[in-house]
C-alpha cells in the first residue's frame, strides 16, 4: 500500500505560520490559547520533518518560545507569562497589518507595465567650494606636516648624543704619553691630563698609562703625595735584551 501523502503550505516565517493556525482553528488573536496553539504548531513542524523538508532555525526558535510561555503559565505567579504573550499578540498583529498592506499594494501593481531608463551622465561642477577659516586650515596644516615628518629620517643631531662623540684611541695616547717623557725626566701624571677635552680622552690616556707600565716602558714613583711617571730605562734594556 502506498504511503500516504500531501503537500503542505510555505511559509515565509514563524509568523505566517501562527497566523495560519489561529485563522483555521478561529482563535481570538486577542487573546491567544498558547497551549493549544503550541501543540498544534509542534506537531506541524513534525509533519515537515516527515516530508524530508528543511525546517529553517527561526522555526524552531518559535517552537522554543511558545513552550517556554505554556511552561510559565503553569507557574502560580505567571506575570511572566502574560508579558510574554502580549509582546508575541503585537507581533502577530503588525504581521497581520504588513500582509495586509503587502495583498492590497499587489492588486494595485498588477498589469501595470514596468521601464527602465539608462542612466544618465551628469556633468557636476569639479571645483573646491566650501569655505574654511583660517584657523581651521591652519590646524589641517600642521597634522599633514606633522604626518610627513614622522615619515623622514630623524636628523644627525638627534644621535649627536650618542654617536657623534669623538672616539680616542689608546695607542693615540700610548705615543702622546711616550712623548712627554721623551727628555728623560719625569712629569707630573696629573699633568698628562690637562689637555683633555673629553671623558673619552681621560679615559683614553689612563689606559694608555697602565698599558705603558704593564709592557715596562714606564714608571710611576711617588714622592710626598705626587705621582710622576718616567721611562723605565731598565725595563726598555731588559725588552730589548
Amino acid at each position: 500500500m502506498d504511503k500516504l501523502s500531501f503537500k503542505l503550505p510555505a511559509f515565509e516565517g514563524p509568523l505566517d505560520l501562527l497566523l495560519h493556525l489561529i485563522s483555521k482553528n478561529k482563535l481570538n488573536i486577542y487573546d491567544i490559547p498558547v497551549s493549544e496553539l503550541v501543540d498544534q504548531y509542534i506537531e506541524h513542524i513534525n509533519l515537515i520533518k516527515e516530508q524530508n523538508m528543511d525546517i529553517a532555525s527561526e522555526f524552531l526558535e518559535m517552537a522554543a518560545r511558545l513552550v517556554y510561555i505554556k511552561t510559565v503559565s503553569l507557574l502560580p505567579k505567571h506575570e511572566e507569562a502574560d508579558e510574554l504573550k502580549a509582546e508575541l499578540t503585537g507581533e502577530l498583529i503588525e504581521y497581520q497589518a504588513c500582509r495586509m498592506i503587502a495583498a492590497t499594494l499587489s492588486t494595485m501593481t498588477e498589469g501595470f507595465k514596468t521601464t527602465v531608463r539608462e542612466p544618465v551622465k551628469v556633468e557636476f561642477d569639479k571645483a573646491y567650494k566650501r569655505r574654511h577659516q583660517p584657523e581651521e586650515l591652519v590646524k589641517y596644516y600642521v597634522d599633514a606636516a606633522g604626518r610627513g615628518m614622522r615619515r623622514l629620517p630623524p636628523p644627525a643631531e638627534a644621535f649627536s648624543g650618542i654617536v657623534s662623540k669623538k672616539i680616542v684611541s689608546v695607542s693615540s695616547k700610548i705615543i702622546f704619553v711616550l712623548r712627554n717623557l721623551w727628555s728623560g725626566k719625569a712629569v707630573k701624571f696629573h699633568s698628562l691630563f690637562t689637555k683633555a677635552k673629553t671623558k673619552s680622552d681621560i679615559v683614553a690616556t689612563f689606559i694608555a698609562v697602565l698599558e705603558l707600565m704593564k709592557n715596562k716602558r714606564v714608571v710611576a714613583d711617588e714622592n710626598n703625595g705626587e705621582i710622576t711617571i718616567k721611562i723605565d730605562k731598565a725595563g726598555s734594556k731588559r725588552g730589548n735584551n
